[in-house]
């Protein structure tokens, strides 16, 4: 029995999705992300991970394996003025930590960031993190890959549930190197046994 969830280098299977629903409910419902947060069982969605501040979740109608977004937990609408430097640099290493455990369990070729949204539907600002597969043919990356008019994966719960488990363990296992790394550089606990041939971790190298 295979693991559920996106295999590296498998190109995925994309469906028609209704956009006019779609877009119905985004113009006319309440804000995606605060319901969701709330608690909503309209909006309910697949946790990668959170902190005080912010808070990762599976797409729900994802275009790409793994597809993860990315929000504030504050309702907050425009994503450069609307966040001083402090709280801009925490989004931005939140997403980078969750975009680097998403390359680990999707393996993909290229890693888009980007983030969209508009005043009159998605107002809250996001961050969507994709991993295109390897394999996939140059007509159909960047923005073919994106966009839900070509299609979203229709993936069942157990494999949505499967992903997100596996995006949070290996967000916490990179989370707890680095948080070893900062120990040992600093004293506080012995660096770990090295044996002849051994190559430091990337957080070890930095």
């Amino acid at each position: 029995m295979r693991e559920p969830g996106p295999r590296p280098g498998r190109q995925p299977v994309r469906e028609p999705m209704d956009l006019g629903a779609y877009t119905e409910r985004a113009r006319t419902g309440p804000c995606f992300i605060c319901a969701f947060l709330s608690g909503h069982p309209d909006y309910e969605h697949h946790v990668v991970a959170q902190d005080n501040e912010h808070v990762a979740f599976l797409d729900r109608w994802p275009t790409l394996p793994g597809k993860v977004l990315v929000a504030p937990k504050r309702h907050i609408e425009h994503a450069v003025r609307d966040l001083d430097e402090p709280a801009y640099v925490g989004l931005m290493l939140f997403v980078r930590r969750v975009a680097l455990a998403m390359e680990q369990v999707c393996q993909p070729q290229r890693t888009y960031l980007y983030s969209l949204g508009s005043q009159q539907g998605n107002a809250h600002i996001h961050w969507h993190i994709a991993g295109l597969p390897p394999g996939v043919p140059y007509e159909n990356q960047q923005f073919h890959a994106l966009m839900a008019e070509n299609g979203v994966i229709n993936a069942p719960p157990e494999d949505m549930e499967a992903v997100a488990a596996r995006l949070h363990q290996a967000l916490t296992s990179t989370l707890e190197e680095t948080v070893r790394t900062v120990r040992t550089k600093a004293g506080l606990e012995p660096p770990p046994t090295r044996y002849p041939g051994d190559r430091p971790s990337p957080t070890e190298a930095s």
